[in-house]
């Protein structure tokens, strides 16, 4: 399954929307951080093996490791095992307002990794409008409570961990789209989220002596068991598909990710729709204010068109 280019912001729209209940469903849980993202990843990365499986055109996933192996693993360990676990983590320490924040930067991010690893520059344009959304975010999240951002001195380590996964994150993303254009998306996403998901199984156990099974899944309270397998099945075989999939598939690749400043936006919406729980009116001057940025950033060829032809 390889996502067409003219699907490709819708595909990108649709894994935002998953991204933006992960960290709802990782807190009901209940579960801690590192034990989190195995269960995650583990239960996730199978469910997309599975989908691979069930596609003629991505059944073979033994070619791509015999072709790049060590190529594949290494990017699976930078961004899906580190990644990931620097996610989770970071919740054990800071609130969810302050995850969401620092990982919405992650536009900023993949255009500073597409600058790095490919040479082009992010524009002028993407810098300003990248700017004014982290800044619409931050009011829409705290409703202009700096309090509510900033936290205390025991947070600090949160916020680190929670840049790091933004940063490793977007690397990842630019790095495996050629990977994908070779070995098509879906093949190389079951492959790399699966070995992700093994190494963080190693890692925490490793690390934490909490070696996962998953059969013990059964186990645990239901609330925390249906948690578990949405945030596997939908916040990661589905959300992560259509994420990094609609990335490869953009001809833009930092343009498609400025869609996931909308992230807080649709979770405000949830909000709305689930919980009847309505936004001030500062949030709402935030969202039109992230909105518009996302929109002017999305249209700008056309945008530049227009005022060429004005003058």
């Amino acid at each position: 399954m390889n996502i067409p280019e003219r699907w490709a912001y819708p595909a990108v729209l649709i894994g935002v929307t998953g991204h933006a209940s992960s960290e709802f469903f990782a807190k009901l849980s209940g579960v801690a951080g590192p034990e989190t993202s195995v269960w995650r990843y583990l239960l996730g990365g199978f469910g997309l093996v599975v989908w691979a499986l069930l596609h003629r055109e991505s059944r073979d996933l033994i070619s791509p490791l015999r072709a790049e192996g060590l190529r594949l693993v290494w990017l699976s360990v930078m961004g899906v095992t580190v990644t990931y676990l620097f996610f989770h983590w970071a919740l054990d320490y800071a609130t969810v307002i302050q995850v969401a924040t620092v990982t919405t930067t992650i536009p900023i991010f993949v255009g500073l990794a597409n600058w790095v690893v490919n040479g082009v520059h992010p524009g002028s344009v993407k810098i300003v409008t990248g700017i004014l959304a982290v800044l619409g975010i931050a009011v829409l999240l705290t409703d202009g409570a700096l309090s509510a951002l900033a936290g205390d001195a025991g947070t600090v380590r949160g916020v680190l961990l929670a840049t790091g996964c933004a940063a490793l994150g977007s690397f990842y993303a630019v790095l495996i789209k050629p990977v994908m254009g070779r070995h098509g998306g879906l093949r190389i996403i079951a492959i790399t989220m699966m070995i992700g998901g093994i190494g963080l199984w190693l890692l925490v156990g490793a690390a934490w002596g909490d070696w996962v099974n998953p059969a013990s899944i059964v186990e645990k309270p239901a609330i925390a068991a249906w948690s578990l397998i949405v945030l596997a099945l939908w916040n990661t075989t589905i959300t992560q598909l259509m994420w990094f999939g609609g990335l490869s598939a953009a001809p833009d690749i930092t343009r498609a990710s400025y869609l996931f400043f909308l992230k807080p936006v649709i979770a405000a919406g949830l909000a709305v729709v689930v919980l009847a729980s309505y936004p001030t009116p500062l949030q709402i001057v935030a969202i039109v204010l992230v909105t518009s940025c996302v929109l002017v950033e999305l249209y700008w060829p056309r945008l530049r068109a227009v005022f060429a032809a004005g003058g």
